[in-house]
C-alpha cells in the first residue's frame, strides 16, 4: 500500500503537515506517532507470544590493525648507513 510513495510524495505530505499544524506542533506530533508505533509493536509482540527479548546490539566495527615493525625498513636503513662516507 505505501510501497508506491516516492520522495516527492513524502515531501508534499510534509509540507502540507507543516502548513496545517505549524512548526511548533510538528515535533509533538512526531513524538506522539513514535510512541504509538512503539506501543503497537509491543502489543503485537505480546499477542504473538514471543517473550524472549531482543538481543542487545553489538558493535560491528572492526578493530584497528596492529602495528608491527617492518623488518625490511630496518634493514634498508642500515644499508644506507654503510654507504655513507666516514666523518
Amino acid at each position: 500500500m505505501l510501497g508506491n510513495i516516492g520522495f516527492s510524495e513524502i515531501l508534499l505530505i510534509g509540507l502540507i503537515a507543516l502548513l496545517l499544524f505549524g512548526p511548533n506542533k510538528l515535533p509533538e506530533l512526531g513524538r506522539a506517532l513514535g510512541k504509538t508505533l512503539r506501543e503497537f509493536k509491543q502489543g503485537a509482540r505480546d499477542l504473538m507470544g514471543t517473550d524472549a527479548p531482543e538481543p542487545p546490539r553489538q558493535d560491528v566495527t572492526p578493530p584497528p590493525p596492529a602495528q608491527q615493525p617492518q623488518p625490511h625498513a630496518v634493514q634498508q636503513e642500515t644499508k644506507q648507513d654503510s654507504r655513507r662516507l666516514p666523518d
